[in-house]
């Protein structure tokens, strides 16, 4: 009891001259995902389907922000590609939350490296200074990526050629963490959502955007 007192005057006395209390010097910062989507007619420019969406960051994307940390020459690659499918669990308009020990697509049926990657100030502008907002923009041309679309994520690949896969053999919902992923495809980000088919006619843009 006479410990939790002096904690507790300690605190008071951390309050009372602005200081910050120990749990709260050192303040941890979550990344955020935000997901832009946009499909058109090739035709006519009409919208078929546009919305934004929150993403889930797995638990490999940890492994990957390690690796480049501990030796930027040991991944071939950051995050370099996005991923469709058609795999997502659950109702078709309403699929399964997403889980953090995803690590690959259920069912991929096209990925490609990005069309432009942007820098942002927090007011959303784009800069040309390295900033904690980047974007992540893929553009799926009219005969890609068609089909009834219900998943996505952001990858780190082995290969630049998107043909090239190389998925993670242990799947969900076991989680190994001794999985050597050195030769693996890494899933950074997952994202399921209601159904969408993607017709020959139409151009779908997807934009990912990370806040660090």
């Amino acid at each position: 009891m006479f410990k939790d007192k002096i904690r507790k005057a300690r605190e008071a006395l951390a309050w009372g001259l602005g200081l910050p209390r120990e749990q709260d010097a050192y303040p941890t910062h979550l990344v955020r995902g935000d997901v832009f989507f946009k499909m058109e007619d090739i035709y006519t420019g009409q919208v078929i389907a546009e919305w934004e969406k929150k993403n889930l960051i797995v638990l490999d994307a940890g492994i990957l922000v390690a690796r480049l940390c501990k030796d930027n020459q040991e991944p071939n690659f950051g995050i370099n590609m996005l991923a469709v499918g058609t795999g997502a669990t659950g109702a078709l308009l309403s699929p399964d939350a997403p889980d953090e020990k995803q690590r690959r697509l259920n069912n991929e049926i096209e990925r490609k490296p990005f069309a432009s990657t942007t820098f942002r100030n927090t007011s959303g502008i784009a800069v040309s200074y390295p900033t904690n907002i980047v974007d992540f923009t893929t553009i799926f041309d009219a005969s890609e990526a068609v089909g009834p679309l219900n998943e996505m994520a952001l990858m780190s690949t082995v290969s630049a050629n998107p043909l090239t896969l190389n998925p993670n053999p242990n799947t969900f919902p076991t989680y190994d963490t001794t999985v050597d992923v050195t030769n693996y495809d890494m899933m950074v980000n997952y994202l399921p959502f209601a159904v969408i088919t993607k017709p020959g006619t139409a151009t779908l843009t997807i934009t990912w955007r990370l806040t660090f």
